[in-house]
């Protein structure tokens, strides 16, 4: 089935204005997530019904940009959860609150990693509407701090504990539920538990294919929602439930325990291949059977794998000292069937010990443990005192044995869906995509797409394949974080960045440029002479160095003989003159770029492009690698990003087309344009990294109205990619920027040219300065 987004063009016209711009900026991810049907009933029907809502623009927004990470880290159930839960929301709280449930549900399902407790984390929020009204939206603004830290449990014992407490009182539940009480951070410490699975799962899912080489699907389960106790792991068709957090044990972390439930489970799956020849009996025969078959598999395991021994035993802790009661006497079977050093004379665990070593030959044998269980069930003490509820195996890492019963039962089995396979890009030549190519105009969901390097022509036509029916690649979103410094904390996730394809100009334009500025070229070419690198350079006479300065040997061989002191430095020291450099050049393209400069006839941007030009020009001619990007945003959602040269591209007429075609819109979220152009530049191999920043004013956008907060976010920005080797320099063309733009980049990381006229030639200048 072809997917194209044209396909639902009434869906599309239900939504409009910015809303289906977001949604063609998003569709390329969404179509690479969601199934077909999924696409049109979950995604594009979902932000439908949203809208229909009548809560305003932001939560539907916030839907089409998070829907498909839910739905990739989830499945699409969990974005029907997430609908769901927010059409009930909407009648009981406001749109920015319903927005907020939304746009933080990826990182729900992220931390949470499974539907069953996505959908128990939606309850919970519902709940906490009703009850703590003013508490939710700082809850969901602490929601990556709070889960990367608490179970579901603990985020709903801390959250109630909170309504409750501060119920009437809504200063404090504000308080309370940002982290920001004595009260808060207490509960939330006690809480606090010591290794989360979201954490480790990639860890454990790597142990267990070292181990058998074979993949298991691991997921959590909330042991603790109701209360701290916890629920054993158990195994569910193809599927292994593990806690969703452990605590210390035994001397051992709770990575050591996922080890050790994660093997165990495994060794099931691996060495339980029927299920058991009769339903449980109950009782004390029922339990030994799986006490039993526990003890097979991890025998079987523990042949082919010595060392899972040491980390099963330490979690066998039952002693003589437990007593002979049903519980502790489980236990002490249990360890004495695993551990040969473990001592213990109770006629029961001698017996035990010798029925199962007598068939230790025969381990593989269907129905071994039903055996052995129905021989020892009449001689186990107080087995009339059994209680199903209360008497358990004591191990922490066992499953509760439901699987060997339900083995083989399909109805039991779990489905299984794989996820959807990534779509490739092959380079092709002209043949291979003449030979090849199956479905010329396929869907946005095609498995392959053949890329050919050069145009495509048919026969007796002037335009080409792409110039007729091509339309513009759109790129995957790029998500980034943004700092909230009213926080003090990240916003993860928060901003969506789309690379757009730059609008191609005439490249005269830029020849024009030449033309225009002849004196100024003919003062920056001895400039540009004396940056060119020099290769190889002697420096002679030098007191250490490669080799031996013949005439200054010479000379200092004269000077002895005549009774002078002679000169020390008789070395050569070869120097090699290269420039380590790379540059990328970036451009603020808002709709204030479009303003006529004072006195003059061009606009801000421009200048804007001619100084870059002439900076290209100089950076060609000296061979620095170099990229000349730009950006703008209309809100956190559709931040813009053009790439008008990238650095492997030579400065010619195509590049010099796109620099022509630039143009000036909407507005300036500079912090989220850095991070994307300082992870392209930290790529480059170079030694030196330079980011030179060129703007008109302070950062801003359409939905921020604190002045400050962007300023801050911009600041932290250029900080993270100060620390991955990249330097941001700004020249600003605002004659105010003083009061800001220090704050931003820092002491002499900056320029404020009060004379925009005169930027083609003071950009050039400064780009000597910086590197020279």
């Amino acid at each position: 089935m072809s997917i194209d987004l044209e396909d639902y063009r009434d869906l599309l016209d239900d939504l409009g204005g910015h809303a289906e711009e977001v949604m063609g900026s998003a569709w390329q991810e969404a179509v690479r997530t969601f199934s077909p049907s999924g696409l049109k009933n979950f995604y594009l029907e979902g932000a439908v019904a949203l809208k229909s809502l009548g809560r305003g623009s932001e939560p539907v927004i916030d839907f089409i940009q998070e829907a498909p990470s839910v739905a990739r880290e989830l499945g699409e159930d969990a974005v029907r959860y997430l609908l769901e839960a927010s059409a009930r929301l909407s009648s009981k709280t406001s749109g920015a609150v319903v927005g907020l449930v939304i746009s933080t549900s990826p990182i729900a399902a992220r931390r949470l990693g499974d539907p069953d407790l996505f959908l128990r984390y939606l309850g919970l929020l519902e709940n906490l509407v009703a009850q703590a009204p003013r508490g939710i939206r700082p809850m969901l603004e602490h929601l990556d701090v709070l889960l990367t830290h608490l179970t579901l449990g603990g985020l709903r014992r801390w959250a109630l504990w909170g309504a409750k407490v501060h119920g009437r009182d809504y200063k404090a539940q504000v308080a309370y539920f940002a982290l920001e009480t004595p009260e808060s951070q207490s509960v939330f410490q006690k809480e606090r538990r010591g290794t989360l699975f979201v954490d480790v799962h990639r860890r454990i899912n790597m142990y267990l294919r070292a181990l058998w080489a074979r993949d298991f699907f691991l997921r959590p389960t909330s042991g603790d929602f109701e209360s701290k106790e916890g629920v054993r792991p158990y195994i569910e068709g193809f599927t292994v439930h593990v806690p969703d957090a452990y605590d210390d044990e035994h001397g051992l972390s709770g990575l050591q325990i996922y080890r050790a439930t994660a093997a165990h489970a495994a060794a099931h799956v691996v060495y339980s291949r029927a299920r058991m020849p009769a339903d449980n009996p109950g009782g004390i025969t029922g339990m030994l059977v799986g006490l039993i078959e526990d003890a097979r598999v991890e025998t079987l395991a523990m042949n082919a794998f010595p060392g899972l021994r040491q980390i099963w035993a330490p979690l066998h802790a039952s002693s003589p000292k437990d007593g002979d009661a049903v519980t502790p006497m489980l236990g002490r079977t249990a360890r004495a069937l695993l551990d040969p050093d473990y001592q213990d004379d109770h006629p029961f665990i001698g017996r035990a010990r010798e029925a199962f070593a007598a068939i230790h030959d025969d381990l593989e044998r269907h129905g071994l443990a039903w055996q052995l269980a129905f021989e020892l069930a009449p001689h186990f003490p107080h087995a009339d005192d059994f209680h199903s509820v209360h008497d358990h195996i004591p191990v922490l890492y066992r499953d509760d044995n439901r699987y060997i019963w339900a083995l083989g039962s399909e109805e039991d089995f779990d489905t299984v869906r794989l996820g959807q396979p990534q779509q490739e890009r092959i380079h092709v030549s002209l043949m291979e995509m003449i030979n090849e190519l199956d479905v010329p105009f396929a869907g946005d969901d095609a498995q392959q797409i053949l890329i050919l390097s050069s145009e495509f022509f048919r026969d007796s036509e002037d335009l080409s394949l792409n110039e007729q029916e091509g339309k513009p690649p759109v790129s995957l979103p790029y998500h980034y974080q943004e700092w909230d410094y009213q926080m003090q904390l990240e916003r993860p996730h928060w901003c969506t960045l789309l690379e757009r394809r730059p609008v191609m100009g005439d490249p005269a334009v830029i020849d024009a440029v030449a033309d225009k500025h002849k004196p100024l070229i003919s003062r920056l070419k001895y400039l540009i002479e004396a940056l060119q690198p020099q290769g190889m350079q002697r420096h002679r006479r030098q007191p250490e160095g490669d080799d031996l300065d013949l005439n200054a040997l010479v000379e200092s061989m004269v000077d002895l003989r005549m009774g002078r002191q002679p000169d020390p430095r008789v070395h050569i020291r070869h120097e090699r003159k290269v420039r380590d450099l790379s540059v990328l050049v970036l451009i603020d393209l808002s709709e204030s770029t479009n303003d006529q400069v004072r006195g003059t006839h061009s606009t801000i941007l421009e200048l804007a492009r001619e100084a870059t030009a002439l900076l290209a020009g100089a950076m060609d001619r000296i061979g620095d690698p170099f990229a000349i990007h730009g950006f703008d945003s209309d809100g956190r959602h559709d931040v813009e990003y053009f790439r008008f040269k990238d650095f492997e591209e030579a400065y010619d007429d195509k590049v010099k087309g796109r620099l022509a075609g630039m143009k000036g819109q909407l507005s300036t979220r500079m912090g989220t344009a850095i991070r994307h152009a300082g992870e392209l530049l930290r790529r480059q191999p170079t030694r030196k990294k330079l980011m030179l920043i060129i703007t008109d004013g302070e950062p801003s956008d359409t939905d921020v109205r604190d002045p400050q907060y962007l300023r801050q976010d911009a600041r932290h920005a250029v900080e993270e990619v100060a620390r991955h080797g990249v330097d941001a320099f700004c020249m600003s063309l605002d004659p105010h920027a003083d009061d800001y733009v220090e704050r931003i980049f820092g002491a002499k990381r900056y320029m404020v040219v009060d004379h925009v006229a005169r930027l083609p030639e003071t950009l050039p200048t400064l780009y000597a300065g910086l590197t020279r």
